[in-house]
């Protein structure tokens, strides 16, 4: 009987054992260096660490928010010196695994990298710590000035207690400006508005198309295009040759189109021919470059903790643009259009300054009205990233294709953002809007709408939202004021199926136009079938091909409300020659 219990006892042992075994987590860190030959001064900025079971790419390129995404880790450093060892320890911040010590075992490629922080002293008194952006737009894994170690293999075994040493010897070199061209010009200018909020010089630049016959006229004042969106490297979509022969078809997995860089090159090209068709108007048409430390581009609209970006783009980079170029310089002949941000800072900077600018061309604008902030209710729901139930997990979707087929959450989104920075500083798409819609914590970053972690909403900031940037509750509480002001000048467009549910907010804000009658808006709301992100009006192409023509496709409806509205004794005639 004695030897019975003890073989069960022993059984027993050996069963929890095995037990204690399975459920054991990893405890490996990693100790991250970086040499002086990149830097010989001490550091402030976030740490990352990244981890990929491929290396088709450096594991730097290959982080995202969708179901392709590698690992990624994240802390906050300051002050760290050449040749110092910072560790990474197994509970680190990462996504999708919450830290590090979930890392299955395996071979991985690891690199780690440092976005560096600069410190800035803001007019408001406070100081803040921020990346600065270096001429990439605001891009962590591309910013010059950013170190970073070469991957390498490593094996993370079972049940490990692994150290491991990365030393960052590389440096992000810098971004050669573009070159100006016959039709493209390049303009950087020292805002004072901006350089006086921030404690720094901060520039504005701008992508300028000059229209056919711009030297040879030079009695001709033009009109002015405004092509909001996201940062962009150069003047895009305009190309003086045909396609390149030689170029091999690539494959969009987005639109599932093969050969879409050749598709590209084609549209490019046709808009040259365009351009110089004789009966084709004479236009100006810019991008801006606007990046801030917070993200790409500024939302184009004045904040509290990015500063006074709409009067600095309205009052000192537009007109600059126009004494330079001979734009006409007036409001009339003014216009604003722009896809996804750029569709949002369109009509917000066109509600904002109803008199300097004649018209709006918003297609798939961000959120417009927060009671859909893509699916949250900022004001009526206590949670973004849980639908609310008794008995039911069930987190809330963030992405979706046109079948409607799921990508990612609200709550995985921010928790990336989270891990590339805290204080809304990742330089991605949820802390921007923070960043720009948000008043001041007393840090003086902007405070959360929710707690990143939790998704509990804060009620107060989203009241602070709601007076100043729901774009739908302001043309509803001052209509009696703005509605002369923007009468024929709203115009709308977004797919049905937009990626990231941007039409919830769209009918929203078409409920409200279509309500209008003192005086009726005027204007135009339209939505693509089974059209996804930046379908952008044009209901005869496919969504891959409408996007490329964003500096084409509001020509006629700016044509017909220049001629509606033009002011008497406008120049009507200089800039339309053959």
């Amino acid at each position: 009987m004695k030897n019975r219990y003890f073989l069960l006892l022993l059984c027993l042992t050996i069963l929890l054992g095995c037990k204690e075994d399975s459920t054991k987590q990893n405890t490996v860190n990693f100790s991250i260096s970086f040499t002086e030959n990149v830097s010989t001064t001490a550091k402030d900025g976030r740490l990352l660490l990244m981890l990929s079971s491929n290396n088709e790419k450096e594991p730097r390129f290959q982080i995202s928010s969708g179901l392709n995404t590698q690992l990624i880790f994240g802390q906050n450093i300051e002050g760290m010196q050449p040749k110092e060892a910072v560790v990474m320890e197994a509970d680190a911040l990462g996504f999708p695994y919450a830290s590090m010590s979930e890392v299955p075992p395996g071979d991985y490629w690891v690199q780690g990298l440092l976005h560096v922080y600069e410190t800035f002293n803001l007019s408001t008194g406070h100081t803040v710590k921020l990346p600065m952006d270096n001429g990439e737009g605001q891009q962590w894994n591309r910013s010059p000035g950013n170190l970073y170690s070469k991957p390498v293999r490593i094996t993370i075994p079972s049940n490990s207690s692994e150290s491991f040493e990365l030393v960052m010897d590389q440096i992000i070199p810098a971004i050669e400006e573009p070159e100006d061209t016959e039709w493209i010009k390049h303009i950087k200018i020292r805002s004072e508005k901006l350089s006086n909020f921030w404690g720094r010089d901060m520039y504005l630049g701008a992508h300028v198309l000059l229209p056919k016959g711009f030297e040879e006229h030079p009695e001709a004042k033009y009109p002015l295009m405004i092509f909001h969106g996201h940062f962009p490297n150069d003047f895009g979509g305009f190309r003086t040759i045909p396609p390149d022969p030689n170029l091999e078809p690539d494959y969009a997995a987005r639109f599932k189109v093969k050969g879409y860089n050749i598709i590209q090159q084609q549209e490019a090209y046709d808009f040259y021919s365009r351009w110089n068709d004789p009966d084709y108007p004479r236009f100006l048409i810019i991008e801006i470059q606007h990046p801030t430390p917070y993200y790409d581009d500024s939302y184009a609209v004045n904040s509290a903790s990015q500063g006074p970006y709409g009067d600095a783009i309205t009052h000192e980079l537009i007109p600059y643009i126009e004494e330079e170029f001979r734009g006409l310089g007036e409001g009339w002949a003014r216009f604003l259009y722009g896809g996804s941000t750029g569709g949002w800072e369109a009509l917000a900077v066109q509600l904002k300054y109803p008199d300097e600018y004649n018209g709006c061309f918003a297609a798939c604008p961000d959120p417009i009205d927060f009671r859909a902030y893509c699916l949250t209710n900022i004001y009526e729901d206590n949670n973004a990233y849980y639908y609310e139930s008794d008995h039911k997990t069930l987190e809330v979707p963030a992405h979706r294709d046109y079948l409607g087929q799921i990508q990612s959450t609200i709550r995985e989104e921010n928790q990336l953002e989270l891990v590339l920075g805290d204080k809304s500083r990742s330089g991605q798409q949820w802390d921007i809007w923070e960043a720009t819609y948000s008043p001041q914590n007393e840090e003086g970053y902007p405070k959360r709408i929710w707690d990143k972690r939790s998704g509990e909403i804060d009620l107060e900031v989203a009241e602070y939202w709601k007076e100043n940037y729901d774009l739908r509750h302001i043309l509803e509480r001052d209509w009696d004021k703005l509605g002369e002001k923007l009468k024929g000048k709203i115009h709308i467009y977004c797919g049905d199926m937009d990626n990231y549910y941007l039409n919830n907010a769209v009918y929203m804000m078409e409920d409200f136009l279509e309500s209008t009658t003192d005086p009726y808006y005027d204007g135009e709301v339209t939505y693509g079938d089974r059209a996804e992100h930046c379908w952008n009006g044009d209901p005869d192409q496919p969504n891959h091909i409408s996007r490329l023509r964003y500096n084409s496709m509001y020509v006629p409806k700016i044509m017909k409300r220049i001629a509606e509205s033009a002011p008497e004794g406008a120049d009507l005639n200089s800039w339309r020659y053959k």
